[in-house]
């Protein structure tokens, strides 16, 4: 099969999810009044849709890349694929939970083990297509080792274990591996660039 229709689930999904989360953003009521200050207790939450919004605009971005490599899916990377979006679904539930209680430990350790899941999923993706689908030897060769990701799983678990302790902690940690992908992956944007001077 080809990807096309796989690629314009997905960009509807994530669209959809970017919508979701800032609607959970609500603008002061009238007994807080209409000055800058009303906005102060919103910042944490601001925080919250912020890193999320980055962590969505990553996906996007990767998944984006990752395909413009695949030239044949299978049902099997097809259900990874959903597997990924249910995952990331779920990151403006626990965005609107861990910006309303950002110093309580569950809602912030759930939206870490959530961030985590969609780092495992995105790796099942790659997995899939690179393994099940004979005719993507181009995404097989530009991905090579996946460090970053391994790393990424390791500052989870260690913010998730933080949460336990001390909430913002967490957050940055979760914050950091954002940081450390908000680049596109240089190793697919490497290979389709020497695809198209071949």
């Amino acid at each position: 099969m080809s990807p096309e229709r796989l690629t314009a689930f997905s960009d509807g999904v994530i669209a959809v999810i970017i919508t979701i989360m800032v609607l959970e953003i609500k603008v002061p009521g009238e007994e807080a009044g209409d000055t800058f200050k009303a906005l102060v207790p919103m910042i944490p939450k601001f925080i919250a849709y912020l890193i999320s919004f980055i962590y969505v605009g990553i996906y996007w971005n990767n998944h984006h890349h990752l395909f413009k490599l695949v030239r044949r899916i299978n049902g099997s990377s097809l259900w990874a694929n959903l597997i990924l979006l249910f995952f990331l679904s779920l990151i403006p539930v626990t965005t609107a939970w861990s910006g309303e209680h950002y110093m309580s430990k569950a809602p912030v350790m759930l939206y870490g083990i959530v961030l985590m899941c969609c780092g495992i999923a995105y790796r099942y993706l790659v997995v899939t297509l690179t393994k099940c689908v004979k005719d993507n030897e181009l995404l097989s060769e530009g991905i090579g080792d996946d460090f970053k990701g391994i790393i990424s799983v390791v500052i989870y678990l260690m913010g998730i274990i933080a949460a336990m302790f001390y909430p913002p902690l967490g957050i940055v940690a979760y914050a950091a591996v954002a940081l450390m992908w908000i680049i596109p992956d240089r190793r697919l944007e490497t290979k389709i660039a020497h695809h198209k001077d071949e």
